[in-house]
This record gives structure tokens, sequence and C-alpha cells, in this order.
């Protein structure tokens, strides 16, 4: 079974131990790996992973277009074995300008991350980014955090029902650390897929496993969420549901490979 990592974080190595400690401090999570591009492509690999979708994000407008960049030229050095996502950022002057730019460098869809960038999912900054994302680019989103509430589902539950033709992928089962009361109030819309990194270490695999079927396999893709965790850690983790092969098969490979078009 080919696998597809749906959810890795890199970073140019003269900064990527920095930004991944960053990571760490602000879930209060000791990272496993240091955000490089050659140890993810090192220990993915050696877990028996096939690609990697790859992403960073800009805290700033500045760094939206040299992120971009970097995203591109990793994906063209990587011989295949990545597909690239961009950044944008509400505040940026020129919003359509970065998706032009995005589309040009051949990303294949936009991460934002509303709690490190600091705005609300339902923010009317965020507005232009939807408009122009929508039947053009999926948005992977981080999405929830009981401590704040930028990306709560009460946040992504407007844009959902505003932007209809929008493809979203709530990462981590579409709230962090609230994973049963978003997916209790998320699942079932058209659009929307999940992703199951940064939470199958918390959840017992029942839930897990509830998670999955609650959003329904077709909806689900694997994600590491490099550098917080090992892929072969993750990969044990994911095993430990037990779903039947046919559900493996969709959220391993299928699903991503079919919204990214991805082709292994």
């Amino acid at each position: 079974m080919k696998i597809i990592d749906a959810h890795c974080h890199i970073y140019p190595d003269k900064i990527a131990e920095k930004a991944a400690a960053a990571t760490g401090r602000f879930y209060d999570i000791e990272m496993s790996l240091d955000g490089k591009v050659s140890t993810l492509m090192r220990e993915g690999t050696a877990a028996g992973i096939d690609h990697f979708i790859v992403q960073s994000v800009a805290t700033t407008p500045a760094q939206v277009g040299s992120i971009n960049r970097f995203i591109a030229e990793e994906v063209a050095r990587s011989g295949g074995k990545m597909t690239g996502l961009g950044t944008l950022h509400p505040d940026s002057e020129d919003i359509a300008g970065d998706v032009e730019q995005l589309l040009e460098l051949g990303l294949r869809g936009v991460k934002l991350h509303p709690d490190i960038q600091g705005f609300k999912l339902d923010d009317y900054r965020c507005l232009k980014i939807y408009e122009l994302c929508e039947g053009r680019l999926p948005l992977l989103l981080h999405t929830g955090d009981h401590r704040y509430d930028f990306s709560n589902p009460n946040r992504l539950k407007p844009i959902l029902d505003t932007y209809t033709e929008l493809t979203v992928i709530g990462a981590h089962f579409g709230g962090w650390s609230i994973w049963e009361k978003a997916a209790e109030q998320l699942h079932g819309y058209d659009r929307l897929y999940v992703d199951c990194s940064s939470s199958l270490y918390a959840i017992s695999p029942d839930v897990g496993r509830r998670l999955v079927r609650c959003y329904g396999a077709d909806r689900v893709l694997f994600g590491t969420d490099y550098p917080m965790w090992s892929p072969a850690e993750e990969l044990d983790r994911f095993y430990a549901m037990g779903l039947t092969a046919e559900e493996n098969r969709k959220i391993l490979c299928d699903n991503a490979a079919t919204l990214f078009s991805i082709e292994i």
C-alpha cells in the first residue's frame, strides 16, 4: 500500500531547529525531530511513506513570498516525492497577487494556522482568501485549541456555510484538544475533510476509530505533523485503530491523492 503523509512542516536548514522548537513551546510539547527536509525524507522513507505534502506558515505578510518560493524549490528538488502547499496572510496588501504567485509556483493548496498567525477563521480580513481559493485551491487549516478561540468549530462553521465550494481540510480531526466536540459539530459538511495529525498521541485507538467513522473514511487523511512526531511512531498509532483494509487505503493514500492530484 502506498502512503501519503498529508501534513508535514519543513524549514530551511539554518532556522529549522529554532522554528521547530518555537512550535513545541507554543504547544508545550517536545518536538521529536528537527524540521529539516533531509530528516523528513530519511525518517519518512524509513517508515514506509512514499510521498509528503509539505508546508510552512507565514507569521507576517512579508514572509509569504519567501516561504512559498522555499516550498516550491524543495518540491522541485524532491524528485516527485513531495507536493507543496503555499502560505497566505490576511494582512497582506495583495492577497490576489500572493495567490497568483502561489499558483505560478505550482503549489497545490494553502496552509493557514489561525492560532499562530493570530486571526479568527471568520475574521473579515480572511474573507478575501476564501473567495480567491474557493473552487481553486484546497485549504489545510489548523483547527481547534481549548486555550483560544481562533479556529474552533464556531469559527469554522460560518465559513463552511458561506463558501460552499471551498474545500477545507481541518487538521487534527477538525479540533485539536477538542476532538470529539469538534466532530459532533463538523461532520456532514460536503467539502470538509480532516486529517488525523497530532491527535492519536492523546486519544485512545477506540476514540480515533470513532472519529474516523463519524467523519467517514472518505474524508480523513493521514498526517504526521512532522517534526512534532516521528513518522514511524505516527504510523504505529494509526494502525492501532484497527481500521479495515479499505479504510486504511483511503486514509493513507487515496483521499490525499485525489484532493491534491498526486500520482505515485
